[in-house]
């Protein structure tokens, strides 16, 4: 089937007893048994399981092509239980340029725990495979990357890391799977803040993992996530679950708008460099067109000067939202090194933006008036 009716298909379960098209919530957090002592169903208590979490865990899977998903309370909480069933003494290999909060994860709660890691330009596949240890249980790659777009070639990464023994994960957030589907390109694990695309909205927290197998590690996962409870609320899935049903249109229809804004901003005498995968003059382009459906409703600028220009030139904007986060209907922008802290390698002058279902002209037209002055 094609995405769109996958993503119906998925997140559609008519109730057997009214009929209703819409999908349920089940709230309760207990299930009752019978005189025997005897449960209704599978379901005991909503921490190791709930039948709304359960459908749009199943949904994930579907959408990415797993075997198995697991939703979780919030991406880092995905994140973090993904290290929490590692050992300590293993070594995770981590992208130089990836969501902060990741290395900012593993330095300051698994490393002092026993986990070691190593960041590397995963786009340098000689050092990606230099920097591989003999204890090297996780490579975690980000394609396209945060806040940079660089671009990861997973079929190779996937090969070195599985040639070492090591599992190949990727956090597919900003791609989605109506862009890129990392297990298709032999990654093990695809790791989503469903925050973003997935909920669409701004209005939900949430995280997912799903895996290629359901191993061994999967169910040490699995079991991880009903011990800790770091799992979103039945309320949190049913609002993820309906925004997967138009995942594939706003995608698309956000990726058509940002090629558009992309395109006005490279060569802008303000702008000294634009980042974004769809532009004909990107490094990768031949890697891009290989591996991913589209390139994406995300793009960062830097443009001419330093801290307070880009702030200046946020500033004068009438229709973008200066927030972080991503993949909402609105479009946002932000000063990535603030949000960031005093630590961060982002350039001074780099701002991120997520576009929205704006009208492209009208996102363009308020560009073009910041930027003039």
């Amino acid at each position: 089937m094609h995405f769109d009716t996958l993503a119906l298909r998925a997140t559609h379960q008519s109730d057997p007893a009214t009929g209703a098209v819409a999908p349920s919530i089940h709230l309760s957090t207990t299930f009752a048994r019978n005189e025997a002592n005897e449960l209704a169903g599978e379901y005991t208590y909503t921490r190791p399981n709930n039948p709304t979490r359960e459908a749009l865990e199943k949904a994930v899977a579907q959408l990415e092509g797993g075997a198995v998903g697991m939703a979780f309370g919030s991406g880092q909480a995905a994140t973090m239980t993904l290290f929490q069933a590692l050992r300590p003494g293993d070594h995770v290999l981590l992208s130089t340029d990836a969501y902060y909060g990741t290395p900012a994860l593993l330095e300051q709660v698994f490393h002092p725990w026993g986990l070691t890691y190593t960041r590397v330009d995963m786009s340098d596949l000689d050092a990606v495979e230099s920097s591989i240890h003999e204890n090297t249980r996780i490579v975690w790659c980000e394609t396209p990357s945060n806040p940079m777009l660089t671009i990861t070639d997973l079929l190779t990464v996937s090969r070195l890391a599985h040639e070492a023994g090591a599992l190949c994960v990727c956090d597919n957030t900003w791609a989605t799977p109506v862009l890129q589907r990392p297990l298709d390109l032999n990654c093990d694990i695809v790791m989503h803040s469903t925050t973003k695309y997935f909920s669409g909205h701004s209005d939900v927290l949430g995280g997912a993992l799903v895996f290629k197998r359901n191993d061994e590690f999967a169910q040490r996962v699995r079991l991880l996530q009903g011990l800790s409870g770091a799992v979103p609320s039945p309320f949190d899935c049913w609002l993820v679950s309906r925004g997967l049903k138009t995942l594939g249109v706003r995608v698309r229809a956000q990726s058509l708008t940002a090629q558009a804004v992309a395109d006005f901003l490279d060569g802008h005498p303000a702008v000294e460099k634009v980042h974004y995968p769809g532009l004909p003059n990107h490094p990768d382009r031949a890697l891009i067109q290989q591996q991913m459906n589209g390139p994406g409703a995300m793009l960062s600028v830097q443009v001419k000067g330093g801290t307070d220009e880009a702030i200046a030139f946020i500033g004068r904007l009438k229709l973008f939202t200066r927030a972080t986060s991503l993949g909402g209907v609105e479009s946002l922008i932000e000063h990535r090194a603030s949000v960031e802290g005093p630590t961060s390698a982002t350039p001074k002058n780099l701002l991120r933006l997520s576009i929205g279902l704006e009208h492209p002209e009208d996102l363009i037209n308020d560009l073009a008036q910041a930027l003039s002055h």
